[in-house]
């Protein structure tokens, strides 16, 4: 194989993209990608202070390398979660880049925060472990990036996330969540602007990435995350890719391109403060800090006129497809059909 950019020998071969290129010039395609997404979308401009919201993984990390190489002012977020060595292994990592960087990191413990763990939390009601997960990392990096400042919130969110997720949503027909899913979700009263850099690269790419490059990053998946729901979302969206590569891409940039602005009037929730913590919501508490409530045994306050249930918060809080980043090792043939 050649490389389609400088005609040299070819290291990585994108399908999707009927391409192959050599290591500089895939660094090269990458940067360019990403690029591409945060000027089509108005994602930040050079002056803005961006968190990436960093977990050890390899489109995290990924993602926060090439932020700082665009010149970007970009700090890191870790979140410890107490998974036990799993999260001590990301958060020695996500230091050790950091370090080696010469980069910003916030460092917050769960527990050590907010009183509670993932693997505690999911033991408490009927909630899955992983819908109480995402929901406290969208809480948490709200909270700091409002608490230091910051004009921007960047996950790693890949394309084969996106295109998981999308799928997910459709297949229940849950418009509300469809409505809200689009790489820049704009700032408003109480929660910081959120963006998604990585939407035009597939988890592949991402990979092959992160190992061109020697950034060293956790490798296993969360022990937790066996039987998520998202885990078959993506299996279906990887056998489309196989037989036809582009699938995941046409799928998840044709809706953003062409399908997003039929659902925007289904985003129409009114919100006011928390009355616990102030972070906006639909209702009297916001749904973190009810699960927070639900699994530390705490009383939020006197019951309104219709007092939900354990069962009502759990399917509030397990209704919408959660992403959850999934490691591979370093690519033994960086051929991509994605």
């Amino acid at each position: 194989m050649r490389c389609r950019r400088c005609r040299g020998p070819a290291v990585v071969e994108v399908r999707r993209h009927n391409a192959a290129f050599c290591q500089e010039c895939f660094v090269h395609h990458v940067h360019e990608t990403v690029k591409r997404s945060i000027k089509s979308h108005r994602m930040f401009g050079p002056d803005e202070r961006i968190m990436v919201a960093v977990s050890g993984g390899k489109d995290s990390l990924g993602l926060w390398e090439i932020l700082l190489d665009l010149g970007y002012r970009a700090a890191g977020m870790y979140l410890g979660l107490g998974i036990g060595e799993y999260s001590e292994r990301s958060r020695v990592v996500t230091k050790a880049f950091a370090d080696e960087h010469e980069a910003d990191l916030i460092d917050v413990d769960l527990r050590g925060e907010y009183g509670y763990d993932i693997p505690t939390a999911g033991k408490k009601g009927s909630r899955s472990t992983c819908a109480v997960c995402g929901l406290s990392k969208r809480y948490v990096f709200n909270r700091v990036a409002l608490d230091h400042g910051f004009d921007v919130v960047a996950t790693g969110h890949n394309l084969d996330d996106e295109a998981a997720t999308l799928l997910g949503n459709t297949l229940r027909w849950q418009t509300e969540y469809i409505a809200r899913q689009f790489p820049v979700l704009p700032s408003r009263e109480g929660m910081v602007k959120k963006v998604k850099p990585l939407i035009r690269l597939s988890e592949l790419e991402t990979a092959a990435y992160a190992f061109l490059r020697g950034i060293d990053y956790v490798v296993e998946e969360c022990p937790l995350v066996g039987g998520n729901t998202q885990l078959r979302y993506k299996a279906a969206m990887n056998q489309l890719e196989r037989t036809s590569p582009g699938t995941k891409a046409q799928f998840l940039l044709g809706y953003i391109d062409r399908a997003a602005p039929l659902f925007k009037h289904e985003d129409t929730a009114e919100l006011s403060p928390c009355e616990r913590c102030g972070q906006p919501t639909t209702g009297r508490f916001c749904a973190f800090c009810r699960a927070r409530a639900q699994v530390l045994g705490e009383r939020l306050g006197a019951p309104p006129e219709k007092s939900e249930s354990d069962r009502q918060v759990a399917g509030e809080l397990s209704e919408e497809v959660l992403p959850a980043e999934l490691y591979g090792g370093a690519p033994a043939a960086l051929t991509m059909g994605s």
